[in-house]
């Protein structure tokens, strides 16, 4: 089930709310458990099992390392093994296939495997347990001794499937002391519904330029085409997953909880670095602080800094999935982010900011083609042609069709991709308070109405980061 689908929108949002508010305060914590387990068990009611598994033995493990805390040896002993048990499961579920596909092509091998359908955020929930466990390890949270309260922060709805990435010190206090109110509700409710116009209204229908494209043979694609075509998915992703971040926050809102931002306008970002800060920010954050401040990050000499950035973004793109292709394309970032931090950086921050951004816009658009298109030959194909490599027609008749016929979607989601909108939305209320809130309800109203009028018509609903 996702976020953006009649059923859960009419059927599961609402009869989720009213059994939390009519749940009574200590037992909150656990309708949000029951809650979440319902909506994951939806779609992979197999790995329920593997999820209440996580639960029970990081719940107990985390006791442990706690209770020996003062024996260093047995707690770090008992650290190490959580830790590679986690791994293990993410690995085997997500990665195995990966492995053997490998050592089959390495050592000429023809070792045949099941592959396994991927749990639905294993990705996320597990970078989520390992915080918790990695912080009582270091004693920078106090062990959660709740069982309930345990699983509601691992299992919790609105963020499980596709983050944002929420660590427990970030949440701790909200398991006990939250508080819900109207004004939270009705924020959380704006929020959702803005998200889902993102998703569904933007990021669907400019997908569906990027997946015709995508059909077209390479050796029939124009120049522009090319282009087109991938500046459509870098709108595409950009909406999708940003969207059902909003949307995650929204809901985090309305059962009380507040979650980080996870996107901040990337697209108009001076550098490939402010871009990494900008999006998908919980991921980013999560890596910062879990792998390349404890290799020593930049603090090391020059030789370690760089085995860390290669550590950090070669673990990036591996865990956005298992494949090839994602492993260069966070090689890929992170080699820009290496210059950048080298000598680029310097030149970036004197030249005009059109320039830079500019810079910034093709290296990101670029590296969408590695991210997208699954094998790395395919890709090189693709970009041949983009930069006239190919010998391909320079434009063809499809590009002018496309051109016309989602140009004015595309103007729309690129300024939606910028602060603008905001910007006017935060004057407009600044000097007509009582206008803007009615403006604002109806615009609500109609981006929900039209969202539902699209649900209910298209098929073509996909959600690029359900995979990871």
């Amino acid at each position: 089930m996702v976020f953006s689908s009649l059923i859960f929108i009419f059927v599961f949002l609402p009869l989720a709310l009213l059994l939390y508010y009519f749940s009574p305060k200590k037992l909150k914590n656990f309708t949000i458990l029951f809650i979440s387990l319902i909506f994951y068990g939806w779609g992979e009611p197999l790995y329920i099992s593997l999820m209440v598994f996580s639960i029970i033995f990081d719940y107990f493990a985390s006791l442990f390392i706690n209770k020996h805390r003062y024996n260093k040896k047995k707690s770090k002993r008992i650290f190490i093994i959580t830790i590679i048990i986690n791994l293990v499961l993410l690995a085997f579920f997500k990665y195995f296939a990966f492995i053997i596909d490998n050592i089959n092509a390495l050592f000429g091998l023809s070792i045949i495997v099941d592959r396994l359908p991927l749990p639905i955020g294993i990705s996320f929930y597990t970078f989520q347990i390992l915080s918790y466990v990695i912080d009582v390890y270091l004693g920078k949270v106090k062990v959660q001794k709740n069982i309930i309260n345990f699983g509601a922060y691992v299992t919790m709805f609105p963020q499980l499937v596709a983050g944002p990435i929420v660590r427990y010190s970030d949440i701790a206090y909200q398991l006990k002391h939250r508080k819900e109110n109207f004004d939270k509700f009705s924020d959380g409710v704006e929020r959702f519904i803005i998200g889902l116009g993102k998703k569904v209204l933007i990021a669907n229908n400019i997908g569906l330029l990027w997946t015709s494209i995508k059909a077209i043979e390479i050796s029939d694609l124009s120049v522009l085409s090319s282009w087109i075509g991938i500046i459509a998915f870098t709108l595409q992703i950009y909406f999708d997953f940003s969207g059902y971040s909003d949307m995650a926050i929204g809901l985090g809102k309305m059962f009380g909880f507040e979650f980080i931002e996870n996107f901040n306008y990337p697209y108009i970002s001076k550098s490939v670095s402010e871009f990494w800060r900008r999006w998908h920010i919980s991921l980013g954050s999560w890596f910062r602080e879990y792998i390349y401040i404890p290799l020593g990050g930049n603090r090391v000499n020059f030789p370690k800094q760089c085995r860390n950035l290669f550590i950090v973004w070669f673990t990036t793109g591996l865990w956005h999935g298992a494949s090839w292709n994602f492993i260069f394309w966070g090689l890929y970032f992170g080699f820009f982010i290496f210059i950048e931090k080298i000598f680029l950086g310097n030149y970036l921050s004197k030249i005009p900011k059109f320039a830079s951004n500019l810079y910034t816009m093709i290296i990101v658009i670029v590296g969408w083609v590695f991210f997208d298109i699954d094998k790395l030959s395919n890709s090189f194909k693709y970009l041949k042609v983009m930069f006239c490599l190919n010998g391909n027609k320079f434009i063809d008749k499809a590009f002018i069709y496309y051109f016309y016929t989602n140009f004015i979607l595309i103007i729309i989601a690129i300024l939606c991709s910028t602060p603008i909108v905001n910007i006017i939305h935060k004057k407009f209320k600044q000097r007509f308070t009582i206008k803007s809130a009615v403006i604002m309800s109806f615009t609500l109203i109609f981006i929900l109405f039209l969202s539902t009028t699209y649900l209910v018509n298209e098929s073509f609903n996909p959600f690029l980061y359900f995979r990871f």
